[in-house]
């Protein structure tokens, strides 16, 4: 059985998700039942995406290996694993297998489509899918190696990814980038996220209302039904502070860009088809690769968000701050990824020197190195 990649628009509400097809054509039954969970409970079309294509893999390697979806064993996953870390064969040069944060994502799809099953009560491997209540609605998940007498949760297969510090841009790179725009509407777009650190989506799914200007503050309003598809990526609305000089940008891009069109949205087209309506992700990708033609830098749109981070903990906010202002759920997140002082940062950390050794000392120093045997 071939499997391939299948998008998916619902008639009514144009909503967007993802399937898995055979090669006849028709949903792969357990994986459309858990993507159809997932679009069900307003997981994000980007996320549904990505499982769909971690379970598409998963599906393509049991059919090389010959087992079936439903007779998977833990030496399989592993050897799936293998699989994906493996050099594409076809591919031209020295290229390297999926990286492990890629891995691990997939895994967290198949572990997540295994896990739903069960729960469905859907008859699966037993020596893949163990489950066993730890307490009041809560489940040990999958893939864990215990025994009745020893009965020790382990942490489902993952790999170990290496800690990357964010790409983030120069005070002088933005301001470059700022005045490289022609538009109101796209300077203050990235004004807006390299002040206060907004996601790309956060910024898109922004309403007029969403913006108060006597109180200096704007809310992030978890929205599922988007035009544009933008997503905010919280759960509750979040109440974050903005500059007098950002809210006047605003107000100069109403006044001469914005005129009296009539939308909720803040961000629209001006100046494209379909005019008026909320500004998209591909679009604002088209606006950044224009604007790094025109300035020789490199970058993207989600390294506003590093950069307003970054500074953000070099001044020394408090990273329960810096959580709240980047609306994450968790102080761990905020500092796994932006507590990554640079070199230069250490070193301006650490008190003077406390011998001041002079020239003789030097000297001194590396004649007794060389005196060593």
């Amino acid at each position: 059985m071939s499997v391939r990649l299948q998008r998916v628009v619902t008639p009514v509400t144009e909503a967007v998700s993802w399937t898995v097809l055979d090669d006849s054509g028709e949903p792969v039954a357990p994986i459309e039942a858990y993507l159809s969970f997932l679009s069900a409970i307003e997981r994000s079309p980007n996320t549904v995406r990505h499982y769909a294509v971690g379970l598409k893999l998963f599906f393509e390697f049991l059919e090389g290996a010959g087992v079936a979806w439903n007779e998977v064993s833990v030496d399989d996953v592993a050897r799936f694993v293998a699989w994906l870390r493996a050099p594409d064969p076809d591919a031209i040069g020295e290229t390297l297998g999926r990286q492990p944060a890629t891995v691990n994502q997939i895994l967290a799809a198949v572990f997540g489509c295994y896990d739903y099953l069960a729960r469905l009560g859907v008859s699966v491997s037993e020596a893949l899918v163990a489950w066993r209540r730890a307490g009041r609605r809560s489940y040990t998940p999958f893939l864990y190696h215990a025994t009745k007498a020893n009965p020790i949760k382990v942490r489902p297969m993952r790999l170990a990814v290496p800690r990357r510090t964010p790409k983030t841009l120069t005070v002088e790179q933005i301001v470059a980038i700022l005045a490289a725009c022609e538009h109101l509407r796209d300077r203050f777009l990235f004004a807006l996220m390299a002040e206060t650190g907004l996601r790309v989506g956060q910024a898109l799914g922004l309403r007029h209302a969403d913006i108060h200007s006597s109180s200096r503050q704007l809310c992030i309003v978890p929205r599922p039904d988007n035009a544009n598809g933008a997503r905010a990526k919280t759960r509750d609305t979040e109440t974050i502070p903005v500059s007098a000089a950002l809210l006047r940008l605003y107000a100069e891009y109403m006044h001469a860009e914005y005129g009296t069109l009539d939308s909720d949205y803040v961000f629209v087209n001006l100046w494209a088809e379909p005019w008026g309506q909320p500004l998209t992700y591909n679009a604002v990708n088209q606006l950044v690769r224009r604007l790094r033609a025109r300035t020789g830098i490199s970058f993207t749109a989600h390294m506003f968000r590093h950069s307003a981070a970054t500074e953000m903990v070099r001044a020394g906010v408090p990273i329960e701050v810096v959580r709240r202002l980047l609306t994450h759920q968790s102080s761990a997140t905020t500092s796994a990824v932006y507590v990554h002082l640079l070199s230069d940062d250490l070193r301006a950390a650490l008190p003077a020197g406390r011998y001041h050794l002079g020239h003789d000392s030097d000297a001194h120093i590396r004649g007794s190195e060389r005196d060593q045997p």
